[in-house]
């Protein structure tokens, strides 16, 4: 119970400023990181460097962001929020294919203005396995939610393939989509489009028993 005189809310409103407050923190990082990322190799690039550039304390840092790869992690969730904030109910009137193409172009969209940067950390993830390995599961994460975005079932065996199908067209498609220079993307959305197709006949391929219903990508 609030002490009489004191506003009950106050606490939810200062809660809320503080992470309002860390979130733009954060998305000075990111966009420190990603500034440097276009300009040296991924490698290079250290959490000192990052803050330096965003004109925040080294110890602002503590202890969200320990190092580079956390910063990283950051720009991936907030990928994430973009790709859901741009979500249109209307789009599960489409067929499942169609949504998963458009979820995913959006998250094409999203990335678009950081493709130099994007390139520098590819580069630097050729040569680096165990850091990309550390990532993974972050990655698989945000597919698990493009899923989700499309509306597609991933729960079960098929779900499960659905979600790890996502991911493996994803990763097919971006070394196209680093070259792809274009304002609307055409290469990149006509690589999607033919790596959800083949997905989709793999998975029809696949034994009738281990799916629930139609393909893993396609349940129609």
């Amino acid at each position: 119970m609030a002490a009489r005189g004191e506003n009950p809310n106050r606490d939810d409103r200062e809660k809320d400023g503080r992470e309002k407050g860390g979130r733009e923190d954060e998305d000075v990082l990111i966009d420190a990181a990603l500034a440097l990322a276009a300009e040296m190799p991924w490698s290079r690039v250290t959490l000192a460097a990052i803050a330096a550039r965003a004109g925040v304390p080294l110890a602002e840092c503590y202890p969200r962001h320990l190092d580079s790869a956390s910063i990283l992690r950051a720009f991936g969730r907030r990928i994430d929020r973009a790709v859901l904030a741009g979500d249109d109910p209307s789009l599960m009137a489409e067929p499942p294919r169609d949504r998963l193409f458009d979820v995913l172009m959006r998250r094409f969209e999203a990335l678009a203005p950081h493709r130099a940067a994007l390139r520098s950390i590819v580069a630097t993830d050729r040569r680096d396995p165990l850091g990309v390995l550390a990532r993974l599961p972050d990655f698989l994460r945000s597919m698990d939610w493009m899923v989700a975005a499309a509306g597609l079932d991933g729960g079960g065996i098929a779900g499960f393939i659905r979600r790890r199908g996502a991911a493996a067209v994803f990763l097919a498609v971006l070394p196209v989509f680093l070259e792809d220079e274009s304002e609307d993307l055409g290469r990149t959305m006509a690589a999607l489009d033919r790596q959800i197709a083949r997905g989709d006949r793999l998975m029809r391929s696949l034994p009738a028993s281990m799916l629930r219903r139609g393909s893993a990508i396609d349940v129609s």
